[in-house]
């Protein structure tokens, strides 16, 4: 694949060491869209997430919950270390990665609601966020609600923890993973399998079977897995339940009982053991939540820090999908 030198660095400069603040992390987005495009090109945030994103072509660079506009041709990764939650609810039964994600498959084929979109509509989302600080216990909760262009010609509204801006549409040439527009969506196979293979092929790989992918590979296929069950609340049908599935092939992942979600709901949570960093090191993503005996999708887990030194804090994040709907435009609700 194209671009391990610039993930390894980035990895090896988050490894071990204190978290940036929101700044510094601003820099360096901006830093590697430059290296990635030959120019100084625009960061700007795509769409919230919980609050560790993915940018770029594969998995782009990532430390603080945006999306980044990049070439077609280019893509790399990278994660920030996430600190496992604390495991006080009640252990439950032990089962097993396909068996949670299997059964979060079949739970979103029964329940997904079939939209056709038109182009010149927009995808609304209303999201709720719990961030507690993980020094003083105090809690505060958001209401972000998104809008987003379904063929992505349209400029959007976007919001992360209560703060919201504009959205433009991506220039000629650019792209982001995960696609934003619904026509790029409903290319992407509905086979768990087919869907990592398009994955590896569209960005530097060139391979027929799952037995040709090494560490690496498994590892931004991961990233960009879970950029896409976090990023893209609402997809075509099969695509979320193919997904799902296909996050369960990948190896690594694992499952972690007695997870509560934003709503007190104790469930068992999906996360990702990187081979490719050091041990103890959690991979991207966080943590995903299910119902442990429908296995319906409850919400994330995840960490965000603000500040630096002294002043750094640390927060607990759970979020869920509160509603959603296709609108005719910006900030009109259903």
């Amino acid at each position: 694949m194209h671009d391990i030198d610039e993930l390894r660095e980035l990895r090896d400069f988050d490894t071990g060491t204190p978290p940036l603040d929101d700044e510094t992390r601003r820099r360096a987005r901006a830093r590697l869209l430059a290296a990635m495009n030959g120019t100084a090109g625009r960061v700007r945030p795509r769409r919230p997430v919980l609050r560790i994103a993915l940018t770029a072509g594969l998995a782009a660079a990532v430390a603080a919950g945006v999306l980044v506009a990049v070439r077609d041709d280019d893509g790399t990764g990278t994660h920030r270390t996430a600190k496992p939650p604390a495991t006080s609810a009640p252990a439950m039964r032990n089962v097993s990665v396909q068996t949670v994600l299997k059964g979060a498959a079949a739970y979103a084929r029964e329940h997904e609601r079939t939209v056709r979109p038109r182009d010149d509509q927009f995808i609304y989302t209303k999201e709720i966020i719990k961030e507690t600080n993980q020094k003083t216990g105090a809690t505060r909760s958001y209401s972000d609600e998104n809008w987003r262009s379904v063929d992505g010609s349209e400029r959007g509204w976007t919001m992360e923890i209560g703060k919201g801006w504009w959205s433009p549409p991506l220039k000629k040439g650019e792209s982001v993973w995960p696609p934003q527009n619904w026509g790029t969506l409903r290319k992407l196979p509905t086979d768990p399998e087919q869907l990592i293979l398009s994955i590896a092929n569209e960005f530097g790989g060139r391979t027929t079977s799952l037995d040709g992918l090494g560490d690496e590979e498994w590892s931004q296929i991961h990233f960009s897995l879970a950029g896409l069950l976090k990023l893209v609340p609402v997809m075509p049908e099969g695509l979320r339940p193919a997904a799902y599935e296909a996050l369960g092939m990948v190896p690594g992942v694992k499952v972690v009982p007695g997870q509560k979600d934003a709503k007190g709901r104790t469930g068992v949570a999906i996360t990702y053991d990187d081979p490719t960093l050091p041990k103890g090191s959690a991979g991207f993503g966080g943590y995903f939540i299910f119902d442990p005996v429908t296995y319906e999708f409850l919400g994330f887990r995840d960490v965000r820090t603000s500040g630096d030194g002294a002043a750094m804090k640390t927060y607990t994040q759970l979020s869920y999908l509160d509603s959603w709907a296709v609108v005719d435009k910006v900030k009109q609700r259903p």
